[in-house]
């Protein structure tokens, strides 16, 4: 299905998150300005750090996708059950 890495990113007031030829895209802050790194991945359950527009300093966001993904008909132990990590990818950029 895929190399068994995923990618987050964003763009306006959406979040994008890819894997295997497969967008999933749902509604974030407006002023999230771009998510910088995942620190932790679990089956679904995303730790990330993000900037946002008027604050300093990154925040710690926390997303969980089983219920994005119930909301959209898929299921989500075969979607997210070969993804081994998530990774920033903005175009062509990865960080």
């Amino acid at each position: 299905m895929g190399d068994g890495v995923a990618r987050l990113s964003s763009s306006g007031d959406m979040t994008c998150f890819s894997y295997g030829g497969c967008d999933v895209r749902f509604r974030t802050s407006s002023r999230l300005v771009r998510y910088l790194c995942v620190t932790g991945w679990d089956a679904g359950y995303l730790v990330c750090q993000a900037q946002y527009a008027g604050l300093a300093s990154p925040v710690e966001e926390y997303i969980d996708l089983v219920p994005i993904l119930e909301n959209l008909y898929m299921d989500p132990e075969r979607f997210l059950g070969q993804i081994e990590r998530v990774e920033v990818c903005y175009g062509r950029e990865a960080a």
